[in-house]
């Protein structure tokens, strides 16, 4: 078998239609391969209405092993393909990029993965409003240092590392991939044609944040780094991560308003410092973006992320990546 797309969701029913049948069509285009259902225990109709198609589905058992590291591992643990695409159910794949990709690592053996454009959808809200704008340099084209937004893995490659995506990440889990992908000897590229349609969050900027925090997602930032510990990538994660600079920053901006308000109550100063020192970075991203919501959004996304790094870092983990996972195979 060619190809296995492995299609991640958790209470999908809006999007799981539309991922199924382009991942279908993708697969007919390619002419030999499989869909599978990666479900975290949804408890919408996702499952019901992918279990109308040919599709494998299989389910986590426990739903405290949830994160965005585990879906795609749980469909990689079936999986039969050659090559292995990893598509969140808000997506829909294009098929003669699935076709390019595959003649990509048909040709160069050293090759571990295969990205393409990635078109947002949505963009009613200030991170994807963002991310859109945004030209990171691993959405550009040609040699990159991970594929974020989903891409084609050689599986062959993946079982050497022993699993595809760590279950203990909340986030980071393709950065993770692609970072010990790297360090095996094994090289990332992004095609100049589509790949995927995202249709993401169409929530308020803030509800969306705080989602991210009660989900765990901000605490990503921290577990990448917990993971990595004692790995030879480190040093490539704390790089590579713009994050982790942009947090540093963010603990120097809170340290610094700390000791301003102890001078303030002590009766050294009046509030006029600290106030400052709050605002420069709110008014400098409002005119960055040229928006003041989206300023004050930056800034407060950048403050839970930092949050996130420091309780991620010291949270506790689920296992081994590689260990046995509590999963029900239903079709």
């Amino acid at each position: 078998m060619k190809v296995s797309v492995i299609i991640k969701a958790l209470n999908e029913e809006r999007n799981i239609v539309r991922a199924i049948e382009s991942a279908l069509a993708a697969v007919a285009v390619v002419g030999s391969g499989e869909v599978i259902l990666a479900d975290s225990m949804s408890t919408d109709r996702t499952v019901d209405l992918a279990s109308a198609y040919p599709v494998r589905i299989v389910q986590l058992a426990n739903p405290n092993d949830r994160c965005c590291g585990v879906g795609a591992e749980i469909g990689y643990r079936i999986a039969s393909g050659d090559y292995l695409y990893i598509l969140d159910a808000d997506m829909e794949l294009d098929g003669d990029f699935l076709k390019a990709a595959i003649l990509a690592l048909d040709f160069d053996p050293t090759l571990g993965g295969v990205g393409g454009l990635v078109e947002e959808m949505n963009i009613q809200n200030a991170e994807f409003r963002g991310r859109a704008a945004q030209a990171s340099p691993h959405m550009r084209i040609g040699e990159v240092d991970r594929l974020n937004m989903g891409g084609l893995y050689r599986k062959s490659a993946i079982d050497k590392l022993g699993y595809l995506t760590n279950r203990n990440l909340h986030a980071f889990e393709e950065f993770e991939l692609a970072v010990r992908l790297r360090a095996d000897g094994y090289h990332l590229i992004r095609l100049d044609m589509p790949a995927v349609r995202h249709y993401g969050h169409t929530d308020d900027s803030f509800l969306l944040l705080g989602k991210r925090w009660r989900s765990k997602y901000a605490w990503g930032i921290g577990e990448l780094v917990r993971e990595s510990i004692g790995k030879k990538y480190l040093s490539r994660v704390l790089f590579e991560v713009k994050l982790y600079r942009q947090a540093a920053l963010v603990l120097g901006w809170w340290c610094v308003l700390v000791v301003l308000s102890f001078m303030v109550l002590m009766g050294d100063m009046n509030w006029a410092a600290p106030i400052f020192i709050l605002l420069v970075p709110i008014v400098a991203m409002s005119l960055k973006r040229r928006s003041v919501s989206d300023g004050v959004y930056v800034v407060a996304f950048l403050c839970v992320f930092t949050a996130g790094l420091i309780a991620g870092a010291f949270s506790g983990r689920k296992g081994s990546p590689c260990g046995d996972l509590n999963v029900k195979v239903m079709k």
